[in-house]
């Protein structure tokens, strides 16, 4: 195996046991995104970008569940969100993985940027399109009362 020294750095060709574990790890991990992706798009509420707030996550809980859950929560968000924004180059899920990322984050301004998300041409129609190949009703927008 041939080493190329380039000043600093070091340069070397990876092997093919290397190439196939990346290969591998790159088709798992978009297969799990895909899979996580349509599980929480499928299984949300109908109303859920109608409402003024989400509906609580971890009410009623012990308190210290109730710091731990939004902890991890949030650290679920920002992997998926982090992992989002690298498919919008990749092939996978990448604005639905971001969506779903930023639905975990608690941030202000989230509804408003949930919304935006969700309203974007492409977005929305492939949203009820995996919604109704389920059996579920189209994401309602307007306000309920």
């Amino acid at each position: 195996m041939a080493v190329v020294a380039q000043g600093f750095w070091e340069f070397r060709w990876p092997t093919w046991q290397e190439v196939t574990f990346g290969f591998l790890l790159f088709v798992v991990l978009a297969a799990v995104s895909v899979f996580v992706t349509v599980f929480v798009v499928v299984r949300l509420p109908a109303d859920y970008f109608a409402r003024p707030d989400p509906p609580p996550l971890f009410d009623g809980r012990h308190p210290a569940l109730q710091i731990v859950g939004k902890i991890a929560k949030n650290i679920l968000g920002l992997a998926l969100v982090v992992a989002g924004v690298i498919m919008l180059f990749t092939p996978g899920q990448g604005v639905l993985t971001v969506l779903l990322g930023v639905m975990l984050l608690d941030f202000p301004g989230k509804r408003a940027l949930e919304r935006w998300l969700v309203s974007r041409p492409k977005v929305r129609p492939a949203i009820n399109a995996l919604r109704s190949r389920y059996g579920r009703e189209p994401l309602k927008f307007e306000e309920t009362t």
